[in-house]
């Protein structure tokens, strides 16, 4: 069959948001119908996992947990279903109410971050701010805030005022926020979000781990378990930044509708994001053959603040090479796969069955067995840009980190995420809604053993951003005694410095001068 492929560059607009170069690039590529591998391997055995690595449905109430709606209560989880919009291309919101009289605003739903934080003066690329001067409740704290993220940063002060969620729990509470004086390149052209719910752990929070998180302080206040799930219902849809698709976001338990088969948990390694140990990683069912290490350079992060799957760089090439090897395109350009250009195919084709499935092995709460999610082509070929009535615009969906492997939202649209820091573990299960024309895109297998990787995949030293901070000043601090010695030194009368003699003299031959890097 034949197969018409045009690589086209990004629009100006996808650009800007992506921070992309421009390129072009045209191919037309005839494929061959794939071939049966040699020596197939035998579909694998599913086995069934014991309790400690697999929960079913447990009665309402099991470990703390709130598991069933509650009409009369805080807590009702139904009510919580679709109370998301969104997509994967500019994030998922939850419309809040903030201060007294209560003004809507749309919160973009982060869980690698700490901070509550929302537009507190107009800008220019978003339609509404929360104004503090109309809120009768507003406390400002009249403290500096600064947050800067992989990309973009803002700066706001901190305060208090009492928020509300109409598709959340009930009841009203106070909070800590920030609101957004100044920002670059955080609130891009066409998002429908007004700020950010950070719903990470308060050692990421800003200025300090002091500051009560937005999730602490609903658990303190209306004492709901400490717990709460994601679903992202946008696998297949365009990334088009139309707010159309939705999802869930369950504050203080898990609900069964939004989920099939059974919850795998993996433990948090270490509570600032939510870090996991990731073992190996598969292309068509194919392992990267890489040091374990690698996977967890210098984190495994969930965060559903990202878009994309995120890998550290030696992952990242990979990856990309086994793609290319496995796919049924052979030649690809390298654009594609770095971002800056878009695959476009005829609306009547499918390209999805081009590529091979993606699977990423995480440890089970039972160390010495891991449990695996899949995503297929359709998770991570993303369709983003229609062009006429012909073409339908594809992006890839996975791209290169300098400091973390990612799971964001390519492979969370995947699945149902419990994020369960009470028992300190991060829960996966097959999303419902993760569905293509009728056929799931993402899949969870285990266990397996993990007798074939090291007993710890995470490196023992975590440096951590308040580590970072100390290390920061205290390199400061030493830079500047030097600098000071170093002007007290130049203020010396010449009279009182040494006069050098021929003796004294240092040439080439005794020195590394001779040496040095031309």
């Amino acid at each position: 069959f034949f197969f018409l492929l045009r690589l086209l560059p990004l629009p100006p607009r996808l650009l800007q948001s992506a921070g992309l170069c421009r390129a072009f690039f045209s191919l037309p590529l005839r494929v061959s119908r794939p071939a049966a591998p040699s020596g197939s391997l035998p579909a694998p055995v599913v086995l069934r996992p014991a309790s400690s690595s697999r929960q079913p449905d447990p009665p309402s109430g099991a470990d703390g947990l709130a598991l069933a709606s509650d009409p009369g209560g805080t807590l009702n989880l139904l009510a919580m279903v679709e109370n998301l919009q969104g997509d994967s291309g500019r994030g998922y919101y939850l419309e809040m109410l903030i201060g007294t009289p209560p003004q809507a605003l749309n919160i973009l739903v982060d869980t690698g971050s700490s901070n509550f934080a929302v537009a507190g003066v107009p800008d220019p690329d978003v339609t509404s701010y929360f104004n503090t001067e109309l809120s009768s409740t507003y406390k400002s704290q009249g403290i500096d805030v600064t947050v800067k993220y992989s990309q973009g940063s803002w700066t706001g002060v901190l305060g208090t005022d009492v928020i509300t969620i109409p598709k959340g729990i009930y009841g009203s509470y106070t909070i800590n926020i920030a609101t957004i004086l100044e920002s670059e390149n955080f609130f891009l052209p066409g998002v429908k979000w007004h700020g950010i719910l950070g719903l990470a752990y308060n050692a990421l929070a800003k200025p300090s781990s002091s500051v009560e998180t937005f999730f602490d302080s609903l658990v303190r206040q209306a004492k709901i378990p400490n717990i709460f799930s994601l679903q992202m219902c946008g696998a297949g849809l365009p990334v088009s930044g139309s707010g159309t698709n939705g999802g869930s976001l369950v504050l203080g338990g898990i609900e069964p509708s939004l989920y099939k088969g059974d919850i795998w948990y993996t433990p948090i390694k270490e509570e600032w994001y939510y870090q996991v140990e990731i073992l190996k990683l598969e292309v068509g069912g194919q392992n990267l053959e890489l040091d374990c290490r690698e996977y967890n350079a210098d984190k495994a992060i969930v965060d559903s603040g990202t878009t994309l799957l995120r890998l550290p760089q030696k992952v990242f090439s990979a990856v990309v090479q086994a793609i290319a090897r496995t796919s049924l395109i052979q030649e690809f350009s390298s654009g594609f796969w770095t971002g800056s250009q878009l695959a476009c195919w005829d609306k009547t084709e499918r390209p999805w069955s081009l590529f091979p499935k993606l699977s990423i092995y995480l440890r089970d709460e039972n160390s010495s067995r891991s449990f695996r999610i899949s995503i297929l082509p359709q998770l991570y070929i993303q369709p983003i840009l229609g062009i006429g009535e012909t073409l339908q615009c594809y992006r890839f969906g996975i791209s290169s980190s300098t400091n973390a492997l990612v799971i964001g939202a390519t492979v969370m649209e995947g699945f149902y995420v419990i994020f369960d820091r009470a028992q300190r573990r991060v829960g996966f299960a097959v999303s419902p809604c993760a569905e293509v024309d009728g056929s799931p895109v993402s899949e969870i297998e285990g266990p397996f053993t993990t007798a074939d990787v090291a007993s710890n995949c995470v490196s023992s030293v975590s440096f951590h951003e308040p580590v970072l901070w100390i290390a920061s000043y205290a390199l400061m601090s030493l830079c500047g005694i030097i600098l000071l010695i170093l002007i007290i030194l130049l203020l010396i009368p010449p009279r009182c410095q040494h006069r050098y003699t021929d003796n004294d003299v240092v040439n080439d031959e005794s020195s590394l001068v001779r040496h040095r890097w031309k």
